[in-house]
């Protein structure tokens, strides 16, 4: 299982998203640290093991409200080591950085630009964006496997930082009706034990903000997976 850690950008720092009501997100404070500062955050989590993917929201690209694209590179510059999955809405193919892989959503497409995402020739991870049971952005990039790269988030916003567990039920028809792509679980994992769960019905990788930042997934935790 590999587990990569979360970091929304809003207005310059790092925020706790909730139920994907980003109007409402406020600055960081918690138990594993103090500090709403990307790079403290960023130390924090290597602090509790050495990660070496980092999942990274540019809230206010993502919301058309400004971007962080300087802040963005020099965080990118100052761990080479670590791959950046840098979600910031609707992206065109451009010469990127060598640590920076796009996330492309769907709730920042439409039917009518995703084939942009043909660009990218698989170099991107797909993020396939739910408001409870509701599909977010183009409808038709649900379906379209030929637009597909291999790695795909199943994001359920509305249980982002809700401690609800994640969505077993839709994560486990897309392993079962698309055994050839890894999916991505993001949204609502507490615990160990959900990690566990999602290991067994062949999730690998998991996106995590709040069950590393209240401590309730340890060091000891992430190597026994």
């Amino acid at each position: 299982m590999k587990i990569i850690p979360v970091i929304d950008l809003k207005n310059g720092v790092v925020v706790h998203a909730q139920q994907g009501m980003r109007e409402k997100y406020q600055p960081i404070k918690t138990n594993l640290c103090q500090s709403a500062d990307i790079y403290k955050v960023i130390a924090a989590f290597l602090d509790i093991y050495d990660f070496d993917t980092i999942y990274l929201a540019d809230l206010n690209a993502i919301t058309q409200q400004g971007d962080h694209d300087n802040l963005i590179n020099e965080v990118l510059s100052s761990f080479p080591h670590i791959q950046f999955w840098v979600d910031k809405g609707y992206q065109k193919l451009r010469k990127l950085p060598y640590n920076y892989l796009p996330v492309l959503g769907s709730e920042s497409y439409n039917d009518e630009n995703i084939v942009d995402l043909k660009a990218f020739n698989n170099r991107f991870i797909l993020s396939l964006d739910y408001s409870l049971a509701k599909e977010l952005g183009a409808k038709s990039l649900f379906s379209r496997q030929d637009l597909w790269p291999d790695n795909i988030i199943i994001m359920s916003l509305t249980r982002v930082g809700s401690s609800q567990g994640p969505d077993l039920a839709k994560l486990n028809q897309f392993c079962k009706n698309y055994p050839d792509k890894q999916f991505i679980a993001a949204g609502g994992i507490r615990n160990i034990d959900d990690l566990r769960t999602l290991k067994r019905l062949g999730v690998n990788q998991a996106l995590i903000a709040s069950a590393l930042h209240s401590c309730a997934i340890s060091r000891d935790n992430i190597q026994n997976l």
